[in-house]
């Protein structure tokens, strides 16, 4: 297998500003975006070797942005103010 090639490339400032609204619509590192580029206009056949990452989401029936794991946190700290509250006999 052949070593990934290190270089320093200097770039007109059109051309980086041209990457960096690609990377940012892409949401591809800018290396992934140069080396596509560099592919294409070259004309170099490449199929990617990792598959993209799927997942099957399901419905939890919580909202968003509520931590299913923090329940039990909660509980004690309601355990822990109705102890402090309670009246003494």
């Amino acid at each position: 297998m052949v070593s990934p090639l290190r270089t320093t490339l200097t770039m007109d400032p059109d051309v980086a500003e041209r990457l960096k609204r690609e990377t940012a619509s892409s949401q591809q590192s800018l290396n992934q975006v140069i080396n596509e580029s560099l592919r294409i206009d070259s004309g170099i056949q490449w199929k990617p070797t990792q598959k993209r990452f799927k997942f099957n989401a399901h419905n939890s029936g919580y909202r968003p942005g509520f931590d299913r794991v923090k329940l039990n946190q909660i509980v004690d700290e309601l355990e822990a103010e109705g102890a402090t509250s309670m009246p003494r006999s």
